[in-house]
């Protein structure tokens, strides 16, 4: 198959800015051509980006980007911009894989290939300007849900399969036990992330309690990286402020291998993410889960095609009338309780497993495949 994946206007691919889309489509081509296929990806022009190369047999094509801006109606203008210009630098293709609000609207050539719409967002009304979609994708079965609802007419194309991980899981037996005892979060530091929330709960462990664990907060706080700015990380460190010494803010990691160490280290992994119309998957919590971090995320949909509560991993219930309390009372019981959490590692592992790249490649493939064979006979 000729398949053409066309990245979004703000991130540039390799991920060297990060980007958890940006960095599951640059995995996902390079094993679609190691498969066989003939793979070009559009991605943004930046830094000392070159505007054409072959990385692991993908053609990469780059054309100017931008910063992401603060307003999201200058975003939604600066998308429109960028995906005009890719609209002029698609090849012929089978499937055109589109991550831009844009492109699927504005590109009418067949010959491009049949439109696979990554829906990398929760839906908020743009489905139903999405006609010439071949398939509507989804991460996770509540983003699959939510665009059925939005738009019912076009129920049998939307497609629920879930992002891969990075790396190979963690074998079993490479497990080491004990830890050390550090709450870890990875992600944006961002006000949806719920971080205020994990911070206040952490302050209001017991004293004791408190000082044999470490709250270590990693990722990456600039508006144009999809951060909440200077301001936001300033109020995070005031709400710190009186347990500084045992609250780290790392900034961004976008080393895969530097992460993953990160990852290894910790015993526990705290996604409290209040983004009910913004979380799509939540490929922090599962890469954790496959370096054998067991994950405390809130009650979000999205989590639970991965994370089943006490079994592979923690639920708190974000809606409850004092988050706060009810996240520092379960962060309590799983720190006074070790065995809780050497206890859960394998299930967790085992989860891990079903979502190795390979396998979700061969996945993608089949559903572009049948696309094909659909729109064809």
């Amino acid at each position: 198959m000729r398949i053409t994946i066309a990245q979004g206007a703000f991130l540039p691919v390799p991920p060297t800015h990060g980007g958890a889309i940006e960095k599951v489509w640059f995995q996902l081509g390079k094993l679609f051509a190691a498969k066989g296929h003939d793979v070009t990806h559009v991605s943004r022009l930046c830094d000392d980006l070159t505007t054409e190369e072959t990385i692991d047999g993908v053609r990469h094509f780059r054309v100017p980007g931008y910063s992401t801006p603060a307003s999201i109606w200058k975003l939604k203008f600066l998308d429109l911009l960028y995906s005009r210009k890719v609209k002029r630098a698609l090849p012929e293709a089978d499937i055109l894989i589109t991550n831009t609000f844009w492109l699927p609207i504005i590109l009418k050539d067949l010959s491009k290939g049949l439109q696979y719409v990554h829906v990398g967002r929760f839906p908020r009304g743009q489905m139903r300007l999405y006609k010439g979609a071949a398939r509507l994708h989804a991460p996770s079965s509540a983003i699959a849900e939510a665009i059925r609802s939005e738009v019912p007419r076009f129920a049998d194309r939307v497609r629920s399969i879930p992002y891969p991980l990075p790396w190979k899981p963690l074998a079993l037996d490479k497990v080491t036990v004990p830890r050390d005892r550090t709450i870890l979060y990875v992600g944006r530091i961002a006000p949806e992330k719920g971080l205020d929330l994990l911070l206040r709960a952490y302050v209001a462990l017991p004293e004791e309690l408190r000082g044999k664990w470490k709250l270590r907060i990693i990722g990456p706080s600039k508006v144009s990286q999809g951060g909440g700015g200077r301001s936001y990380l300033g109020r995070l460190r005031e709400r710190a402020a009186a347990v500084a010494s045992r609250v780290e803010f790392q900034g961004p990691v976008f080393d895969e291998s530097k992460l993953r160490a990160e990852l290894l280290r910790a015993s526990l992994f705290a996604y409290p993410s209040m983004a009910e119309q913004g979380e799509t998957f939540g490929l922090a919590p599962l890469e954790a889960m496959s370096c054998g971090c067991p994950p405390l995320v809130s009650g979000l949909a999205c989590f639970r095609d991965f994370i089943e509560p006490e079994k592979d991993g923690f639920v708190f219930d974000h809606k409850a009338n004092f988050p706060a309390d009810v996240l520092s009372l379960k962060l309590r019981n799983l720190l006074e309780s070790p065995d809780k959490l050497k206890k859960i590692i394998e299930p967790v592992l085992r989860k891990a497993t079903e979502f190795e790249a390979p396998r979700i490649a061969d996945i993608y493939l089949a559903d572009f495949k049948e696309l094909l064979e659909t729109n064809t006979s």
